[in-house]
Parts: C-alpha cells; sequence; structure tokens
C-alpha cells in the first residue's frame, strides 16, 4: 500500500478512529487492543503488496526475537556471540538471496567468461521484497543492542513484533531503535491535539515534497535517463539536478509522512533529514541526509571496526568499509558501490584535510555548501544511473553540453520552479533563523493557513501518477 493511493487514505483514518476509539473506552486492556490493532494493520499494511512475502518479516522478528532471548540467558560471551552471529546470518541470508544472489551469480559469471571460461549459474527468479533491508536492519539493531546491554530483551512476542513491522516507517525508515520506539508501545499514550496537528502538518509536507517536488522532477529525469542515446548537452546535466530534486523531495516525503502517522498515532519517531543540502561539507552532508541508516553503520559497522579510535590508516580503511557497505544496501549494481565508495574516498579526504572539525565563516560556508551541493548532485548520476556504462555517457555528456532545445530546459524547469522555491525558502529560514519560526508556531497562519496553502499547491502542482517511492526498492 503507497502512502499516495487512495487505499491509504482510507486505512489510516479507519486505524485512527479504531485506535483512539479503544483509547476512550478506557478498558482495562485498552493498550493491548491498541497493539494489535497496530500490529494486524501493519502486516494488512505489508500484505497488499505481496501476501507471501509477510513471512520473510514474521521470519526475521521470530530469528531475532529468539536470539535476543537466548543471548540474554546465556552465561557465555562465546554463547553470546554465537547466538547474535547466528541471528545475523540468518537475516543477512534472507537478504542475499533475495536481493544479492543474482547480482554476485552474474559478477562471477562475466568474471568467468573473461578468463575464457564458460558458467552457467542457476537463477533465481525472486521479486524483491519491498523494504526488506529496512526491516531487517531494524531487527538486526535490536539484537545486538540486547547483545551490548543497551536494552533488555522483549518477553513479549507480539509488542517486538509490531516494534518490527510498525506499519508508518515499515518499508522505508526511519530505521528505528528498541531505546525508543519499542519502549512506546508499553506506554499508554492519550490523545494530544498538539502534537497530533504536527504531526498532520508534516505529512502534508511529506506529500507536498512527494507529489510536486519529487514527482514533477521525475517526468524529466525519466525522460532523459531512460534513454541517454536521445538526449545530450544540457539536457542531461539539468536531469542531473533534477534528479538531486527528485531522490530528495521523494525519499523526504516518504519520512516526513511517516513521522507524522505516527504522531498522530501518538508516538515519535527519529528525524531521518535535516536541511542535508545545506550540508558545508560530505562529512556534514551525512550527518543530514538518511540519518538512520548513517547513524546505524556508523554504531554497528564503523564503530565494531575500530571507528576512529585507531591509526589514521584503519581509520580510512573503517571509512570506506562503511560506506561500501552502505552503498551494497542501497541495491545489487556496481552503481549503488561506486557511489558509497565515492562518498567514503570524499570523507577520507575531508578528515585528512581537518573540515569535519571546522567551522566556516559565512561566505566560506556559503561556498561550501555550493561545492558540497555540486559534489552531492555528480555522485547521484551514480545513483540514478542503470548501469556504469550509462553513468559514464551522463558525464560525458554533461561536460561537453551542446545539442539540445532550451525549450526543453525552460519548460522543465518552469514546472518545478515555483515548488522549488518554497522548499528552498523553508529551509532556509529552518536553517538559519529557527528562532523566528518559533514565535509563530501557535498563530493563525502555521496551524490553519499553512497547511490550506499546502493543499493548495498539492492540487496545483501535484503529479498524482507518480507511483511507488524510490527508497521502497531497497
Amino acid at each position: 500500500m503507497l502512502f499516495n493511493s487512495f487505499a491509504f487514505l482510507i486505512f489510516f483514518p479507519l486505524i485512527c478512529f479504531l485506535y483512539w476509539t479503544i483509547r476512550a473506552i478506557g478498558r482495562e486492556k485498552s493498550l493491548t487492543l491498541r497493539n494489535a490493532l497496530l500490529l494486524i494493520g501493519s502486516y494488512y499494511f505489508y500484505m497488499c503488496w505481496q501476501p507471501k512475502y509477510a513471512l520473510l518479516l514474521l521470519l526475521s522478528t521470530v530469528v531475532t526475537y529468539g536470539a535476543a532471548l537466548v543471548i540474554d540467558r546465556c552465561k557465555s560471551q562465546g554463547k553470546k556471540k554465537f547466538c547474535l552471529g547466528s541471528g545475523i546470518a540468518l537475516n543477512l541470508l534472507i537478504l542475499f538471496f533475495y536481493k544479492y544472489y543474482g547480482f554476485v551469480t552474474d559478477t562471477i559469471a562475466s568474471i568467468m567468461s573473461l578468463l575464457g571460461i564458460s558458467m552457467n549459474i542457476p537463477g533465481l527468479d525472486l521479486l524483491l521484497p519491498v523494504g526488506i533491508s529496512f526491516y531487517i536492519f531494524q531487527a538486526l539493531g535490536y539484537s545486538i543492542d540486547v547483545y551490548r546491554g543497551d536494552v533488555k530483551p522483549e518477553k513479549n512476542f507480539f509488542t517486538y513484533a509490531l516494534f518490527v513491522s510498525f506499519f508508518p516507517q515499515l518499508v522505508a525508515g526511519p530505521i528505528e531503535r528498541s531505546t525508543n520506539l519499542l519502549k512506546q508501545f508499553k506506554e499508554d499514550h492519550s490523545f494530544n491535539y498538539d502534537f497530533a496537528m504536527s504531526g498532520f502538518k508534516l505529512m502534508l509536507w511529506g506529500y507536498f515534497m512527494k507529489l510536486c517536488l519529487a514527482d514533477q522532477a521525475a517526468l524529466y529525469v525519466d525522460r532523459v535517463f531512460n534513454s541517454l542515446d536521445s538526449h545530450e548537452g544540457y539536457s542531461t546535466l539539468v536531469a542531473s539536478f533534477m534528479f538531486t530534486l527528485q531522490i530528495y523531495g521523494d525519499f523526504a516525503g516518504y519520512t516526513f509522512i511517516a513521522i507524522g502517522c505516527a504522531r498522530i498515532l501518538g508516538f515519535s519517531l527519529h528525524d531521518n533529514f535535516r536541511r542535508p543540502y545545506f550540508a558545508v561539507s560530505i562529512t556534514d552532508f551525512w550527518r543530514r541526509w538518511h540519518i538512520s541508516l548513517s547513524t546505524w553503520l556508523r554504531d554497528y559497522v564503523y564503530f565494531s571496526l575500530g571507528g576512529s579510535r585507531t591509526t589514521k590508516r584503519k581509520t580510512y580503511r573503517n571509512l570506506l568499509i562503511t560506506f561500501g557497505i552502505s552503498g551494497l544496501w542501497h541495491g545489487a549494481n556496481w552503481t549503488y558501490i561506486l557511489w558509497g565508495f565515492l562518498h567514503g574516498i570524499i570523507l577520507c579526504i575531508e578528515r585528512a584535510m581537518g573540515y569535519n572539525k571546522k567551522e566556516w565563516q559565512s561566505m566560506r560556508k556559503a561556498t561550501h555548501i555550493v561545492v558540497t551541493l555540486l559534489i552531492v548532485n555528480l555522485a547521484w548520476v551514480l545513483f540514478r544511473a542503470d548501469s556504469i556504462s550509462d553513468a559514464y555517457k551522463a558525464f560525458t555528456q554533461m561536460v561537453s553540453p551542446s545539442g539540445t532545445s532550451l525549450i526543453d530546459i525552460k519548460v522543465a524547469v518552469s514546472s518545478i520552479g515555483i515548488v522549488t522555491g518554497i522548499v528552498f525558502v523553508k529551509e532556509f529560514i529552518e536553517e538559519f533563523y529557527p528562532n523566528a519560526l518559533k514565535k509563530y508556531e501557535n498563530r493563525l497562519a502555521t496551524n490553519y493557513l499553512w497547511p490550506l496553502f499546502l493543499l493548495l499547491c498539492i492540487g496545483c502542482f501535484g503529479v498524482f501518477e507518480g507511483g511507488q517511492f524510490i527508497y521502497f526498492q531497497f
């Protein structure tokens, strides 16, 4: 089920109505009933794509739930490590067969072919389960937290199952931590109008980002990247900037809708984006972009490898491994892996030059924002291209712009220019004048006129046939 579908516009209000009605009854077991409602609703939400793949979600839940209980009971550190390793291995095995098997076998076959050896490796015709990387990483994070002693294992299986499958963030994050979300399912939430209203406004902003920014930009991006041989020069260059807008509007839009949904139900999810295109370096960018993944990789991969508490050489190695995994997490394609390593290399360079510790003056800061945005934009070409050869073709076209009608560019830019301006102004104020917004938090303009303005913009600029969110494929 898509957030931007008619089915969700029926599903979510119905869940909210039943959830708060059960709460209003005030019975002794209302918390259990509400959690049961959310668990059933979450599995229904997921099964709307492919019902049989809910079994994979359940399997990952059972494995990590059981592993955590066994880890807690083990006295020997060696046994604890074995249980944790077994749980991680089983989950990664699921991820491998459904996401990476074809990529690995094709790569091996290509290498053998270059060596003059013909190999016929049987393939697996498997549809990639939506959101599999998100919920597996969330479940693995819980297991590691129990192993480290950061949380106690959850004894109630259904409460833990709800933590793994909570529908607002199930298929595209944020990747939640057990230290934040799991305990909230044990709390007796009461309806808070201001909290729910903030969630509603976040949802509207998310829909604006998705329908007006991302899906508008996608009309031009898909037209160019799906037929690079038919486009060249300025057209490809514009498409790269359009994708920079699309990927942000699409993924951040999903996150805002997810956080907003959770707030209306009384839950708090972690922020996943913090104005990433105002970053002053790639290091700063990863403190602002997909925060739940970058902090997950930092805490469970980078720190486990030794982090920066080692020699410079090993620190750089740890950064490259971590961002190589980040690229591979995004997809079974060499373009994603190179995209991850590219970010890792730049992070190593910034660390060597001390960029990650410097404070920038206003003019210098503006320069670094622009330079960082250009680097991020170029890296997104690798992320969007279907293959390394397509990425190379796009890069070569961008450095020698020619032969493109400026009319096409003007039409593309004018279609989302107003929307981009609205996003820029809002985030500029939030970034540089946050205190100015606090004065107007409960004013008429922010409580009523702003939501009405967003609804009007969605009606005027929204693309309602845009389809699923980009990060659903991860």
